[in-house]
């Protein structure tokens, strides 16, 4: 019972492997983008345990846990119960803070509870999700909605001219008949010459009965206000219209801080109550260390229990380097790095042992100073005598491994193969990828390029920006650096367009998608292939829809059945009739240079680009094989692709022109040493091509190659927001302060 036994896995490219994992023990498991490591560590082994621990609950619970679907694979024996934590953004509502996913907000509502004075109630009271707690005018969500009269409003038109600028309330749309037939108002007159009574009426008006309206008018409809009519409609229910109408509604609506709690989404009642002169709002306005700096400076006999609790959650959060967060802000607004790292925190308090711990690259948006402290806490949850498992890139935390076991040997169709399974000292020995590059000593840009005109920032205040100054090199490759929370991502994502609103920032925000979209349809080449198989056949472009005439009517187009158990789990299986194509089988006999439409959504890119000649297809397939996306399928479902994957096609789609201002955040995210060779080749053409680029990056490889480096810090949140040093990367190497340039230069001179 040792280990953990694979026999025979198929998923995915997995190519029928078989291995064991050593129990208690920390395995990373490396490889290219594509290499097979997640179909192996999260789809089969993380999949497998999952479902077998769904199997040992009752119905109800097991169709509330997390269905991963069952792995191709033979048999998996000695598997334990697993926690799996993945990239996937913490997301949630408005309603959703740090503070409630951490469950530091119930401690900490239990403290004012507890110790604060006046006594305003139970620990439940101090929540603003409860009627007890929450601000009445806002309900609790510290922000209010409102309508932008500006926008909505053309006064230089009348109502016949479409002075109302919102959808159905235009000339012709019914919701205008309530003030074209009304009888208040000459439809004819300019907005502008409006008496204030008449604005009064049109604006704000309540619902009531109009006494001389036009003979139209219905004899049960009641007039009312525009801004009442669109809240009501619009703002304070859910219905289909609200959808439709989203990008009208998002042109007129405000969203502003609740002029009534300013914010802090509770009640006068509750913000009465103080522990020390801070109410609990002001508590979670409070940067992570700073409020652990309060409650440490906070003694009590009766509450050292709940004092000493608080304290050891808010430590954790400051160990995982997220100590510049507040506990009120908002989950949707953290990166899949800051929410992998709040997911940690949830598991640090645990004294549950022999579970197994399965990590999706730890290390995304962290600086190496701050991988020091993930590093420890995978340590210390295998030496509680758990089995960890972590899927990674970085050379540090591969450092940390017991075994590591290297997938390859390239991606896609030539993946799935295990091609090192041994220590981290003898990786380098390897014929693999990855141990090619701990084989290889690190090297430095020495030929920068430089540059005769800057990009200024002047005066840079936003968030923890100390007034800061920045000139940036125009036409060369800019690295700015620093710890998570210095202020990177502020000064180059929000405060640079301000001054130059042309840049084209491309985050890490995930594009759209869906079980129908695919490689193809993201690439906008879907309709010109259609188009070739209809001329090719005399026949109709739908016929070569999975979502129109060519769609298999028995799985509507999208290759897969699912089958309805009740109280059992659904389960997912190849469409009998297409086969998992998704098309009707007929469309199959249609044919274009001897392939039809399923050979060719199965090609890899590598082949499409020798298929087809035309030069619309080989621009985006010719960046896709830049940027080592070549063994994708054309067919591949977009929900399928990996975070690094998807950053690297929205290089593809967004940068296609020259002179231009481009920021990439943390390009890098998701990529093998091997692929970050490629990224660094894609980005140095474009350079060439006279583009600025800016990049926002933590890996160390990236920042070698930077023309200019610029390290903002010294640390996070109130500790940052300063400029520590601008200059070349070997003027880096001798600085002293930078927490950038120590890291640098262990990584240029350490021993793979």
């Amino acid at each position: 019972m040792e280990h953990i036994h694979i026999i025979h896995a198929r998923q995915n490219n997995l190519k029928n492997i078989s291995l064991q994992i050593t129990k208690k023990k920390i395995t990373v498991f490396t490889g290219v983008s594509g290499s097979g490591k997640s179909s192996l560590v999260f789809e089969t082994i993380g999949a497998e345990a999952q479902r077998q621990f769904s199997e040992t609950q009752g119905s109800f619970i097991r169709n509330r846990l997390q269905h991963i679907g069952v792995p191709d694979v033979d048999k998996i024996d000695n598997l334990n119960v697993p926690i799996i934590i993945n990239q996937k953004r913490l997301g949630g509502n408005a309603r959703s803070t740090v503070g409630t996913a951490t469950d530091i907000y119930a401690s900490l509502r239990l403290l004012f509870s507890r110790m604060g004075t006046p006594f305003v109630g139970y620990s439940n009271a101090f929540s603003f999700n409860n009627p007890l707690g929450m601000c009445k005018a806002c309900e609790g969500l510290g922000i209010v909605q409102t309508i932008d009269v500006d926008s909505l409003i053309d006064k230089q038109k009348s109502l016949n001219e479409g002075a109302i600028r919102f959808p159905t309330f235009q000339p012709g749309g019914w919701r205008l008949t309530r003030y074209t037939q009304s009888g208040y108002f000459d439809n004819d007159k300019k907005l502008n010459d409006y008496t204030p009574r008449e604005w009064e009426l049109l604006l704000h008006a309540a619902e009531h009965k109009p006494k001389q309206p036009d003979p139209e008018w219905g004899k049960t409809v009641q007039y009312e206000g525009i801004i009442p009519r669109i809240e009501k409609a619009f703002l304070k229910k859910q219905s289909k219209e609200i959808l439709s109408r989203k990008e009208a509604l998002n042109t007129v609506i405000i969203t502003k801080t609740c002029p009534v709690c300013e914010g802090k989404r509770l009640n006068d009642t509750i913000l009465s109550c103080k522990i020390a002169g801070k109410n609990i709002a002001d508590c979670t306005a409070l940067a992570i260390d700073e409020l652990l700096e309060f409650v440490a400076s906070l003694h009590s006999s009766t509450f050292d229990v709940i004092l000493t609790e608080l304290k050891h959650k808010l430590q954790h959060i400051v160990n995982i380097g997220l100590q510049y967060l507040t506990l009120d802000r908002r989950t949707d607004t953290l990166s899949g790095g800051e929410s992998q790292r709040i997911k940690m925190v949830r598991n640090l308090g645990s004294s549950l042992t022999d579970l197994l711990y399965i990590f999706d690259e730890p290390s995304i948006g962290l600086h190496p100073m701050d991988l020091q402290n993930i590093a420890a806490i995978i340590k210390q949850l295998r030496d509680k005598g758990n089995t960890v498992l972590l899927v990674e890139h970085d050379p540090d935390l591969i450092r940390i491994a017991d075994r590591v076991i290297d997938m390859g040997p390239a991606s896609g169709k030539n993946g799935g193969e295990i091609v090192y399974n041994g220590t981290v000292a003898e990786l380098k020995t390897s014929t693999g990828k990855t141990g090619l590059y701990f084989a290889k000593r690190p090297r430095i840009n020495n030929k920068p390029r430089s540059a005769s005109e800057y990009l200024e920032i002047r005066h840079a205040s936003l968030h923890n920006l100390k007034d800061i100054q920045v000139s940036i090199p125009q036409k060369v490759m800019t690295v700015v650096t620093g710890v998570a929370g210095s202020g990177k991502s502020t000064l180059i994502n929000k405060v640079l367009p301000k001054f130059y609103p042309e840049a084209t920032i491309i985050d890490q925000s995930l594009f759209s998608t869906g079980a129908r979209s695919n490689l193809l349809t993201y690439l906008g080449l879907s309709d010109a292939i259609r188009t070739l198989f209809s001329r090719a056949n005399q026949v109709s472009d739908k016929l070569f829809s999975r979502n129109s005439l060519g769609a298999c009517e028995n799985c509507k187009g999208i290759g897969i059945e699912k089958i309805d158990l009740a109280f059992m789990d659904d389960i997912e299986q190849t469409c009998e009739v297409c086969g998992g194509s998704g098309f009707k089988p007929a469309v199959l006999t249609y044919h274009y240079h001897d392939k039809n439409i399923v050979a060719v959504m199965d090609m890899t890119v590598e082949e499409a680009y020798d298929f087809f000649p035309d030069k619309l297809y080989r621009q985006s397939f010719d960046m896709l094989l830049q940027l080592g996306l070549g063994y994708l399928t054309l067919g591949q479902r977009s929900d399928s692709f990996s975070g690094g994957e998807r950053q690297r096609l929205k290089l593809t789609k967004e940068l296609k022109n020259s002179n231009k201002i481009i920021v990439l955040d943390e390009p890098s995210t998701g990529l093998h040493p091997n692929d970050t060779e490629k990224l660094l080749n894609f980005i140095n053409n474009l350079v060439d091509n006279n583009n600025t680029l800016i990049v926002i990056e933590h890996n160390l490889d990236v920042i070698a190659q930077a023309d200019w480096i610029i390290d903002i810090g010294p640390g996070a949140g109130k500790y940052g927001g300063n400029v520590v040093f601008t200059g070349t990367v070997a003027d880096l190497l001798k600085d002293t302060v930078s927490l950038t340039a120590a890291c640098l230069r262990q990584h240029i001179h350490s021993e793979k």
